[in-house]
Protein backbone atom coordinates (compact mmCIF):
# COMPACT_ATOMS: atom_id res chain seq x y z
CA UNK A 1 0.00 0.00 0.00
CA UNK A 2 2.93 2.43 0.63
CA UNK A 3 6.25 1.89 -0.31
CA UNK A 4 9.09 3.95 0.78
CA UNK A 5 11.76 4.45 -1.61
CA UNK A 6 15.44 5.19 -0.90
CA UNK A 7 14.04 8.39 1.50
CA UNK A 8 16.89 10.66 2.80
CA UNK A 9 15.91 13.87 4.79
CA UNK A 10 18.71 16.16 5.98
CA UNK A 11 18.69 19.20 8.01
CA UNK A 12 22.43 20.97 7.20
CA UNK A 13 25.01 18.38 7.52
CA UNK A 14 22.63 16.25 9.64
CA UNK A 15 21.16 12.82 8.25
CA UNK A 16 17.93 12.25 10.15
CA UNK A 17 16.68 10.27 7.36
CA UNK A 18 19.86 8.31 5.35
CA UNK A 19 18.50 6.23 2.68
CA UNK A 20 15.21 4.70 4.23
CA UNK A 21 13.62 1.65 2.55
CA UNK A 22 10.60 0.03 3.62
CA UNK A 23 6.92 -1.48 2.33
CA UNK A 24 3.77 -1.29 4.27
CA UNK A 25 1.14 -4.13 3.68
CA UNK A 26 -2.26 -3.00 2.95
CA UNK A 27 -4.39 -4.53 5.64
CA UNK A 28 -1.17 -4.94 7.90
CA UNK A 29 -0.77 -2.91 11.21
CA UNK A 30 3.28 -2.17 10.94
CA UNK A 31 5.34 -1.71 14.01
CA UNK A 32 8.03 0.62 13.41
CA UNK A 33 10.77 0.96 16.39
CA UNK A 34 14.35 2.11 16.93
CA UNK A 35 16.27 4.47 19.50
CA UNK A 36 15.61 7.80 20.27
CA UNK A 37 17.09 9.17 17.05
CA UNK A 38 16.81 6.69 14.79
CA UNK A 39 14.82 8.74 12.13
CA UNK A 40 11.12 7.11 13.08
CA UNK A 41 9.09 10.48 13.68
CA UNK A 42 11.03 12.25 11.29
CA UNK A 43 10.34 9.49 8.23
CA UNK A 44 6.37 9.82 9.37
CA UNK A 45 6.56 13.71 8.73
CA UNK A 46 8.28 12.89 4.95
CA UNK A 47 5.38 10.01 4.26
CA UNK A 48 2.65 12.09 5.52
CA UNK A 49 3.72 15.35 4.14
CA UNK A 50 4.54 17.23 6.81
CA UNK A 51 8.21 17.64 5.74
CA UNK A 52 9.38 17.10 1.93
CA UNK A 53 12.28 14.57 1.50
CA UNK A 54 15.61 15.33 0.34
CA UNK A 55 15.30 12.71 -2.51
CA UNK A 56 13.90 9.42 -2.57
CA UNK A 57 10.13 8.44 -3.13
CA UNK A 58 7.08 7.56 -1.27
CA UNK A 59 4.33 5.73 -3.35
CA UNK A 60 0.51 4.75 -2.47
CA UNK A 61 -1.34 2.25 -4.03
CA UNK A 62 0.99 2.78 -7.11
CA UNK A 63 0.84 6.72 -6.98
CA UNK A 64 4.26 8.59 -6.29
CA UNK A 65 2.48 11.11 -3.22
CA UNK A 66 6.15 12.37 -2.73
CA UNK A 67 6.21 16.26 -1.59
CA UNK A 68 2.15 16.17 -1.40
CA UNK A 69 0.41 18.31 1.62
CA UNK A 70 -1.56 17.09 4.36
CA UNK A 71 -4.37 17.87 3.44
CA UNK A 72 -3.77 16.26 -0.35
CA UNK A 73 -3.01 13.14 1.35
CA UNK A 74 -6.13 13.39 4.00
CA UNK A 75 -8.56 13.32 0.45
CA UNK A 76 -6.32 10.18 -0.06
CA UNK A 77 -7.30 8.47 3.30
CA UNK A 78 -3.99 8.94 4.76
CA UNK A 79 -4.02 10.39 8.18
CA UNK A 80 -1.50 10.66 10.72
CA UNK A 81 -1.47 11.15 14.56
CA UNK A 82 1.00 12.87 17.03
CA UNK A 83 2.67 12.20 20.12
CA UNK A 84 1.30 14.94 22.12
CA UNK A 85 -2.84 15.04 21.10
CA UNK A 86 -3.74 18.07 19.18
CA UNK A 87 -7.68 18.63 20.25
CA UNK A 88 -9.97 22.14 20.40
CA UNK A 89 -10.17 22.03 24.15
CA UNK A 90 -12.82 24.54 24.82
CA UNK A 91 -15.32 21.93 22.44
CA UNK A 92 -17.04 18.69 23.28
CA UNK A 93 -15.29 15.40 22.04
CA UNK A 94 -18.69 14.95 19.80
CA UNK A 95 -17.93 18.65 18.26
CA UNK A 96 -14.17 17.39 17.86
CA UNK A 97 -15.35 14.32 15.53
CA UNK A 98 -17.67 16.70 14.10
CA UNK A 99 -15.09 19.51 12.80
CA UNK A 100 -13.41 16.51 11.06
CA UNK A 101 -14.61 15.70 7.69
CA UNK A 102 -13.85 18.07 5.13
CA UNK A 103 -16.07 20.20 2.54
CA UNK A 104 -18.62 20.66 5.18
CA UNK A 105 -21.90 22.94 3.45
CA UNK A 106 -21.41 25.50 6.41
CA UNK A 107 -17.93 26.35 5.58
CA UNK A 108 -19.34 28.86 2.28
CA UNK A 109 -20.43 32.40 3.48
CA UNK A 110 -23.23 31.47 0.61
CA UNK A 111 -24.47 28.37 2.50
CA UNK A 112 -24.19 30.21 5.84
CA UNK A 113 -26.93 32.69 4.49
CA UNK A 114 -29.07 30.78 2.22
CA UNK A 115 -28.37 26.51 2.58
CA UNK A 116 -29.48 26.77 6.83
CA UNK A 117 -31.69 23.34 5.99
CA UNK A 118 -28.46 21.80 4.44
CA UNK A 119 -26.23 22.96 6.89
CA UNK A 120 -28.49 21.35 9.91
CA UNK A 121 -29.03 18.05 8.00
CA UNK A 122 -25.18 17.51 7.62
CA UNK A 123 -24.75 18.53 11.46
CA UNK A 124 -27.73 16.03 12.38
CA UNK A 125 -26.04 13.00 10.14
CA UNK A 126 -22.37 13.85 11.82
CA UNK A 127 -23.55 13.67 15.43
CA UNK A 128 -25.01 10.41 14.48
CA UNK A 129 -21.29 9.33 13.17
CA UNK A 130 -19.37 11.14 15.71
CA UNK A 131 -22.01 9.26 18.16
CA UNK A 132 -21.30 6.04 16.10
CA UNK A 133 -17.22 6.29 16.80
CA UNK A 134 -17.76 7.54 20.49
CA UNK A 135 -19.54 3.75 21.17
CA UNK A 136 -17.05 2.00 19.21
CA UNK A 137 -14.19 3.72 21.36
CA UNK A 138 -16.52 3.05 24.42
CA UNK A 139 -16.18 6.57 25.57
CA UNK A 140 -19.74 7.57 24.79
CA UNK A 141 -19.71 8.95 28.31
CA UNK A 142 -17.20 11.52 27.16
CA UNK A 143 -19.15 12.87 24.81
CA UNK A 144 -19.89 15.99 25.76
CA UNK A 145 -17.36 16.86 28.29
CA UNK A 146 -14.83 19.65 26.86
CA UNK A 147 -11.55 18.13 24.75
CA UNK A 148 -9.29 19.72 27.12
CA UNK A 149 -10.75 17.83 30.22
CA UNK A 150 -9.79 14.56 28.96
CA UNK A 151 -6.74 12.49 30.26
CA UNK A 152 -4.09 11.50 28.24
CA UNK A 153 -4.81 8.49 26.81
CA UNK A 154 -8.58 9.67 25.97
CA UNK A 155 -7.28 12.24 24.05
CA UNK A 156 -5.03 9.49 22.16
CA UNK A 157 -8.63 7.54 21.56
CA UNK A 158 -10.45 10.98 20.57
CA UNK A 159 -7.47 11.20 18.36
CA UNK A 160 -8.32 7.64 16.94
CA UNK A 161 -11.80 8.42 16.67
CA UNK A 162 -11.24 11.31 14.32
CA UNK A 163 -9.54 9.18 11.74
CA UNK A 164 -12.93 6.92 11.68
CA UNK A 165 -15.13 10.73 10.99
CA UNK A 166 -13.53 9.95 7.44
CA UNK A 167 -12.85 6.46 6.99
CA UNK A 168 -8.51 6.51 6.45
CA UNK A 169 -7.50 3.96 4.81
CA UNK A 170 -4.00 4.03 6.51
CA UNK A 171 -2.94 5.26 9.69
CA UNK A 172 -0.17 6.40 10.99
CA UNK A 173 0.42 6.55 14.82
CA UNK A 174 2.96 8.25 16.45
CA UNK A 175 3.66 6.31 19.44
CA UNK A 176 0.08 6.36 20.94
CA UNK A 177 0.86 4.80 23.76
CA UNK A 178 2.96 7.99 25.23
CA UNK A 179 1.95 8.83 28.66
CA UNK A 180 -1.16 6.28 28.50
CA UNK A 181 -2.00 4.08 31.95
CA UNK A 182 -2.15 0.45 31.16
CA UNK A 183 -6.19 0.02 30.92
CA UNK A 184 -6.64 2.82 28.58
CA UNK A 185 -3.85 1.14 26.80
CA UNK A 186 -5.67 -1.72 26.38
CA UNK A 187 -8.79 -0.58 25.31
CA UNK A 188 -6.65 1.68 21.83
CA UNK A 189 -5.04 -1.50 21.15
CA UNK A 190 -8.26 -3.18 20.98
CA UNK A 191 -9.70 -0.17 18.99
CA UNK A 192 -6.81 -0.64 16.98
CA UNK A 193 -7.08 -4.26 16.06
CA UNK A 194 -11.21 -3.83 15.30
CA UNK A 195 -10.13 -1.12 13.00
CA UNK A 196 -8.21 -3.01 11.48
CA UNK A 197 -9.89 -6.20 11.54
CA UNK A 198 -13.31 -5.21 11.04
CA UNK A 199 -13.30 -2.06 8.79
CA UNK A 200 -10.11 -2.92 7.37
CA UNK A 201 -7.40 0.13 8.43
CA UNK A 202 -4.28 -0.45 7.81
CA UNK A 203 -1.83 0.82 10.57
CA UNK A 204 1.46 2.15 10.90
CA UNK A 205 2.87 3.06 14.55
CA UNK A 206 5.87 4.36 16.21
CA UNK A 207 5.81 3.00 19.59
CA UNK A 208 8.67 2.03 22.36
CA UNK A 209 6.33 0.12 24.27
CA UNK A 210 7.51 -3.51 22.88
CA UNK A 211 4.91 -5.77 24.64
CA UNK A 212 1.83 -3.52 22.95
CA UNK A 213 3.80 -3.76 19.96
CA UNK A 214 3.79 -7.65 19.79
CA UNK A 215 0.67 -7.45 20.63
CA UNK A 216 -0.83 -5.91 17.57
CA UNK A 217 2.02 -5.42 14.82
CA UNK A 218 3.41 -8.54 12.30
CA UNK A 219 5.89 -6.82 10.68
CA UNK A 220 7.93 -5.17 13.41
CA UNK A 221 10.38 -2.82 11.04
CA UNK A 222 13.22 -1.54 13.37
CA UNK A 223 15.11 1.80 12.12
CA UNK A 224 18.59 3.07 13.23
CA UNK A 225 20.88 5.82 12.33
CA UNK A 226 17.95 6.94 9.66
CA UNK A 227 18.05 4.05 7.99
CA UNK A 228 15.67 0.26 8.29
CA UNK A 229 17.69 -2.45 9.73
CA UNK A 230 15.72 -4.97 10.58
CA UNK A 231 12.12 -6.22 9.74
CA UNK A 232 10.41 -9.39 11.37
CA UNK A 233 7.90 -11.06 13.49
CA UNK A 234 8.70 -9.73 16.92
CA UNK A 235 9.96 -12.95 17.81
CA UNK A 236 12.42 -12.89 15.23
CA UNK A 237 13.01 -8.79 16.60
CA UNK A 238 13.84 -9.97 19.96
CA UNK A 239 16.19 -12.68 18.66
CA UNK A 240 18.33 -10.20 15.98
CA UNK A 241 21.58 -9.58 16.81
CA UNK A 242 21.92 -6.62 15.49
CA UNK A 243 18.70 -5.01 17.11
CA UNK A 244 19.96 -6.41 20.09
CA UNK A 245 23.60 -4.29 19.82
CA UNK A 246 21.60 -1.34 18.28
CA UNK A 247 18.69 -0.95 20.29
CA UNK A 248 16.87 -3.79 22.75
CA UNK A 249 20.59 -3.93 25.03
CA UNK A 250 22.08 -6.78 26.57
CA UNK A 251 19.40 -7.27 29.20
CA UNK A 252 17.33 -8.84 26.63
CA UNK A 253 19.73 -10.49 25.21
CA UNK A 254 20.20 -12.12 28.31
CA UNK A 255 16.78 -12.76 29.32
CA UNK A 256 15.92 -14.86 26.28
CA UNK A 257 19.01 -16.69 25.69
CA UNK A 258 17.83 -17.51 29.26
CA UNK A 259 15.85 -21.57 29.62
CA UNK A 260 12.14 -21.38 30.58
CA UNK A 261 11.54 -22.72 34.12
Amino acid sequence: MIVVDDVHKHFGGFRAVDGATLEIRKGSITGLVGPNGAGKTTLFNVVAGVLPPTSGRVVMDGEDITGLPPHALFSKGLLRTFQIAHEFSSMTVRENLMMVPADQSGETLWNAWFGRGRIAQEERALAAKADEVLDFLTISHLADERAGNLSGGQKKLLELGRTMMVDAKIVFLDEVGAGVNRTLLNTIGDAILRLNRERGYTFCMIEHDMDFIGRLCDPVIVMAEGHVLAQGTIDEIKANEQVIEAYLGTGLKNKVAEPAV
